[in-house]
């Protein structure tokens, strides 16, 4: 292990830890097997990558500090950050937490986020310019919320990045996670990642912050990985890891360009399932190049992580979610009758994912007067399905919300989704999606190349689609319907967007009721 002395308070580098130490209660001396004296970059040493610089942590320190003199804002501000993969971004939301102000990170779409929350001021740097909109009150006075001593992040929860309730991180949370984040991947000073997904996402955050806490360097990079530059990107700037949801893995197939730069020491994978076939699909490819692959899975709640597979176990076990993090605890809790949880489940039953960690959020956050709350208890009830293996490993089976109850049925949707994939009327689609409401079920034909219509639901073979679903659950055919998709309907972070599936169906149903109203 890297013994570097610890950085001095006044040292460049010394930023990054600062950022997430300053003000905190309970700072963790030591997670995993990483301290935090092995944890900076040495001042000459290269922090971000764009296509026009790269800038040392010594430079990185030195805008950090003018940019705080620039802010003015009140004390313990919430200040809404749009995510850019920009040296401006990292340099105002790396500001923002040595000042101790409160970022509050929003994509594109976040007027609702604005409207609700009310921060004292709205930052954006999507185009390297620095841009600071102060929002203030009637009376001409900022915009301030108190806030608790320990809240150091907000960020929306892994759905849509316009939904008003907010997940409330402190620095403990993000030191925390970043820590064993290095520690499990083995994060090491030379490394070199890439901004592959959103930075107000919390897996795409998470490369940051450990990337810059490992004392290593990231490019920022607004490429798609389908992108004819993406490739010579990673080779001009010696990447060592590339991180990606499912869909990120699927592009990088469709585009036929290898990404095993000679630099390139593993990848990353996290952000959703990515079905056992193309896990063992990946590990084939890796191994071959001699790159290690990391399943992971995690949520916004946990800060980012939660358990990843070790790369030597992901062969035998591709469904897995593998083993707790660094300084992190899992444990399946079995279900009772009333939906309340029981003790912990025996190895191989089904019950509830319950993790425990440092990195376990503070709260929700619903309404403004929740920002000064206190944290609740570190552990999270994760909402998953799942077993433990005889071996320790974890698996997710399904969701606890992926229930619907049409007509008074009882319907797993992740359960119906595998099964129907296993039908012959499933044999000449790309994927099936499964969703629905108390009204039916709703399959989501993805078939590449077909527009909606007569024609395609033929295509499909939409009768016995319904069918089968109907066998399977014991619903009537009319509880059943099926919309034909050209691809897989995904949110702005990548994720299946179950919501789009069901939404089409619904207002396909409404015009067809439409024409009818109009011809009778």
């Amino acid at each position: 292990m890297d013994r570097s002395p610890s950085p001095s308070l006044a040292s460049p580098q010394a930023v990054v830890l600062r950022c997430f130490t300053s003000g905190a209660s309970q700072r963790p001396e030591k997670v995993g097997d990483v301290h935090l004296c092995a944890l900076a970059g040495s001042p000459g040493s290269a922090a971000l990558h764009t296509d026009d610089e790269t800038v040392t942590y010594r430079e990185l320190d030195e805008r950090v500090s003018d940019r705080r003199a620039s802010l003015s804002l009140p004390d313990r501000s919430v200040v809404a950050l749009v995510a850019a993969p920009t040296t401006e971004f990292v340099v105002s939301y790396l500001a923002l937490l040595v000042q101790g102000h409160v970022p509050l990170l929003v994509g594109d779409q976040h007027e609702r986020l604005l409207d609700r929350w009310r921060p004292a001021a709205l930052i954006r740097t999507e185009d390297e310019t620095f841009r600071i909109e102060r929002h203030l009150r009637d009376d001409g006075s900022p915009w301030h919320a108190p806030v608790h001593p320990d809240l150091a992040l907000l960020m929306s929860t892994s759905g849509s990045s316009g939904n008003p309730k907010l997940v409330r991180l402190s620095r403990d949370n993000v030191l925390a996670n970043a820590t064993s984040i290095v520690s499990y991947l083995g994060l090491r000073r030379d490394d070199v990642g890439i901004t592959t997904l959103p930075l107000n996402y919390c897996y795409g955050l998470s490369v940051l912050h450990s990337h810059l806490l490992a004392g290593a360097s990231i490019v920022l990079s607004g490429r798609s990985v389908v992108d004819p530059g993406f490739v010579p990107e990673l080779a001009r700037h010696g990447v060592t890891n590339i991180a990606g949801v499912p869909h990120t893995f699927e592009l990088m197939e469709r585009a036929g360009s290898s990404v095993f730069v000679p630099s390139l020491r593993f990848l990353t994978q996290a952000g959703g399932r990515m079905q056992p076939a193309r896990v063992s699909t990946w590990v084939d490819r890796c191994e071959a190049q001699g790159v290690s692959l990391f399943v992971m899975y995690g949520a916004t709640e946990a800060t980012a992580r939660m358990s990843y597979v070790p790369p030597q176990q992901l062969r035998e076990y591709p469904s897995s979610i593998g083993v707790p993090i660094p300084g992190g605890a899992m444990e399946v809790r079995s279900l009772l009758p009333d939906g309340s949880l029981g003790g912990p489940a025996l190895d191989g039953d089904v019950g509830e994912l319950v993790y425990r960690g440092p990195n376990v959020m503070m709260g929700y956050a619903e309404e403004p007067s929740d920002l000064s709350a206190d944290p609740g208890p570190d552990e999270l009830r994760t909402g998953d399905l799942g077993r433990r293996l005889a071996n320790g490993l974890f698996e997710v089976v399904g969701r606890r919300s992926r229930f619907v109850k049409p007509f008074g049925l009882r319907v797993d949707l992740d359960d119906l989704e595998r099964r129907l994939l296993a039908e012959e009327a499933a044999g000449l689609l790309d994927t099936v999606l499964v969703t629905g409401d108390d009204r039916g079920v709703v399959i989501g034909a993805v078939a590449a190349g077909l527009e909606s219509g007569v024609d395609a639901l033929r295509a499909v073979r939409a009768d016995e689609l319904v069918s089968c679903a109907a066998r399977l659950t014991s619903l009537p055919p009319s509880a059943v319907d099926v919309v034909v998709l050209d691809s897989v309907p995904r949110n702005d972070r990548g994720k299946v967007d179950p919501v789009a599936v069901l939404r089409a169906a619904r207002d396909a149903e409404e015009a067809a009721a439409g024409r009818a109203s109009g011809a009778s």
